[in-house]
């Protein structure tokens, strides 16, 4: 970490001293990377910091190094920087707190609580029951707290596969009938009546759970936008099972989450109204991510059997719409 950044964390934090502690993760293509920093002199002992730094060629690992891609993730950083500046949440979908973020020359210094000293230090590959539940629970709760707010200062369309953000994939694509059918499923889905703001990254590996995995907290907000709540659903989903999970597993999981977002929205809107709305997009909005992994990665271990099977049920639907009399 350069001089000039740790001096600025110093100041940041009140801080007497620090130490660069271990590296948490490598960004995405590149782009910088995640640091825990120990602190001494001031009422933190710790503080994870977000750095990014521009490269000036990218190392994508499908190989998308093109400026449309350039582009997208210089804005979801200025995007994720807005959202720990300007929007707050509850302990119901717990955020780690923003101590500050600047910008130094071209780098951008984001620095956030350290989720690990306040009670959310478990990172999972595998989930049980419960802990898919806890997920859920979040969810729900971000869903039902961003229920018709206007996503000021975020994308207005979230999720890092929204098709509008996606062209070289969407070109890229070799399902003719879902390409075709691409533009319509994302239409369908932006003109539903209840929106709220997405966390639009929403997988497994961006929540972070208590010890016995009764609680969660959630980080990477990039993509946070607004939308239909089920794409954020579908992802999560889709990142923690496989087919044949999905096949016995996700009615189970859908009535729990709108279970949750009963509760969590209580006489705000017409609730009955709304989980109509959004069970009836739940194929539509998993099916707009398999577009995006066809033209993406291909031989990717999510474009399985389920993910197809929803994928035709959609396209049936859209064929049925187009055969009705105007």
């Amino acid at each position: 970490m350069k001089q000039e950044h740790q001096e600025l964390i110093l100041e940041l934090c009140s801080a007497r001293s620090l130490r660069v502690g271990e590296k948490i993760q490598t960004l995405w293509s590149g782009y910088g990377q995640i640091l825990r920093v120990y602190l001494q002199g001031c009422d933190r002992q710790s503080v994870v910091v977000k750095l990014v730094m521009f490269p000036q060629e990218g190392e994508h690992p499908g190989g998308w190094n093109t400026d449309i891609s350039h582009q997208r993730k210089v804005r979801s950083y200025q995007v994720e920087t807005h959202w720990y500046q300007n929007y707050s949440t509850n302990e119901h979908c717990r955020i780690p707190e923003c101590i500050a973020a600047r910008s130094i020359g071209e780098d951008l210094l984001i620095v956030l609580e350290d989720l690990d000293a306040a009670g959310f230090p478990e990172r999972k590959t595998s989930v049980r029951d419960s802990e898919i539940k806890s997920c859920l629970r979040w969810i729900s709760s971000f869903h039902a707290l961003f229920l018709g707010v206007p996503p000021q200062g975020l994308w207005p369309v979230g999720t890092y596969w929204h098709l509008e953000t996606r062209p070289e994939e969407l070109e890229a694509m070799g399902n003719r009938e879902l390409k075709a059918a691409a533009a319509e499923i994302d239409s369908v889905l932006n003109r539903c009546r209840f929106k709220t703001i997405l966390h639009g990254d929403a997988k497994l590996a961006n929540f972070c759970f208590s010890e016995d995995g009764s609680r969660v907290a959630a980080v990477d907000f990039q993509y946070a936008g607004g939308g239909c709540g089920m794409k954020d659903v579908v992802y999560f989903l889709g990142s923690c099972m496989d087919e044949r999970q999905c096949e016995r597993r996700v009615p189970g999981y859908l009535d729990f989450y709108f279970s949750e977002l009963r509760g969590a929205v209580g006489q705000k809107v017409d609730f009955a109204a709304l989980e109509d709305e959004w069970r009836s997009l739940f194929a539509f909005a998993w099916t707009d991510f398999h577009r995006f992994l066809l033209g993406w990665m291909p031989g990717h271990h999510k474009i399985n059997r389920y993910s197809k099977t929803l994928t035709q049920e959609v396209l049936k639907r859209l064929a049925q719409r187009s055969d009705k009399p105007k």
